[in-house]
């Protein structure tokens, strides 16, 4: 859609598509992190793609099932909070929405409980979204992985 015509969208409405894309946003951090790393999956449309375009080692699942396995794989001692800012929505349609966000991930494998020192950040970068309005509900249709910056998972030492 054009500049012209999205001038035409009633203004509340774009404010609730961009709080509803800025949630999911939020959303799948906090299930990574704090909940069940499977349960992305339901943030995504039906044909949802997540995708890290890396160098010699890209990644891509599409689709329900495929993205709940992949986030489902997760480590179950592994220990993280990702740190979401900028995130900057753009509702291209009634219908759709784009953003970009940036992200800080603090991570360690081999968590028992106990009370950890963070490190540094293991990654640095941001996320580039697509949503679809689909009856209703905001979901994501693509999330691109960027890592500019990026390192080892530190694994805590045994005992």
């Amino acid at each position: 859609m054009d500049h012209e015509h999205m001038e035409h969208l009633d203004p509340l409405e774009r404010l609730l598509a961009e709080r509803a894309c800025e949630r999911l946003v939020v959303d799948f951090v906090r299930r990574l992190d704090l909940g069940e790393p499977s349960s992305v999956a339901e943030l995504f449309t039906e044909d949802g793609v997540w995708q890290w375009p890396a160098p010699g080692d890209g990644r891509r699942s599409e689709g329900r099932e495929a993205l709940r396995e992949y986030f489902g794989s997760r480590p179950a001692d592994r220990l993280s909070r990702r740190i979401m800012s900028n995130i900057l929505v753009t509702v291209t349609s009634p219908d759709t929405a784009e953003a970009t966000s940036y992200f800080t991930t603090y991570r360690v494998d081999g968590y028992s409980g106990a009370m950890v020192p963070p490190g540094p950040p293991v990654q640095v970068g941001h996320y580039e979204d697509t949503f679809r309005k689909s009856d209703g509900a905001w979901l994501l249709a693509s999330r691109t992985l960027h890592l500019p910056f990026g390192g080892p998972t530190t694994r805590l030492p045994a005992g």
